[in-house]
């Protein structure tokens, strides 16, 4: 066994509560990749910021809804994050994760040019769920996420980050990459096989 498997078997076998997903360009085709093999009964719930154009009204729910065996919907304000479920950030709103494990929405400054930013739905998931957390960064074109990436790991969670090298656009990875260490780095076979491997487990 290599010493990558040797990786993510470990990896798998850690107690995750919940993911969250950041991407930017290129990342609507990583996600396609990722999220329609996952199965019904799913045990994790999935939050994802891709970044979008603020002044349009975002399809990514509607989209990834008929292409999924999971609920997926976008994120509302005093939500509570419920298992088994993919939300998508909405457009021209942060999404957050308050300490009781629901979701808020914010329309403060953009964090990295962007709204919704990557780096505040995982640096505020990583308080709320600390070890439990396993943050991914897939492909993009700017520096967003690299902070909340390194949050997750600081807090104990599991990041993880999609090889440079296979990236539509390796900016956004290779920037986490050299923010800090994540505990993977991954193409997206391997991670779309820990998403399933960490959903398996109790």
């Amino acid at each position: 066994m290599s010493t990558r498997d040797d990786a993510l078997l470990t990896a798998a076998r850690r107690p995750i509560e919940a993911v969250v997903i950041g991407a930017s360009a290129g990342g609507f085709e990583a996600l396609q990749h990722l999220l329609p093999p996952l199965p019904v009964g799913y045990r994790l719930p999935i939050a994802i910021v891709l970044h979008l154009p603020d002044n349009h009204e975002s399809r990514l729910a509607e989209l990834f809804g008929h292409r999924l065996a999971l609920p997926v919907r976008e994120a509302r304000d005093k939500e509570r994050i419920e298992p088994g479920v993919v939300y998508f950030a909405p457009p021209g709103y942060h999404l957050l994760v308050e300490s009781d494990r629901s979701f808020s929405l914010s329309c403060e400054e953009r964090v990295n040019f962007a709204r919704p930013a990557i780096d505040l739905l995982m640096l505020t998931a990583a308080d709320a769920y600390g070890p439990g957390l396993c943050g991914i960064l897939l492909t993009g074109a700017n520096f967003d996420g690299a902070e909340g990436l390194a949050g997750i790991r600081i807090a104990g969670g599991l990041a993880v980050v999609q090889d440079p090298a296979t990236a539509a656009v390796a900016t956004m990875p290779g920037a986490a990459i050299r923010r800090m260490p994540p505990d993977l780095i991954l193409p997206l076979a391997d991670i779309g096989a820990l998403l399933l491997a960490l959903g398996q487990t109790s």
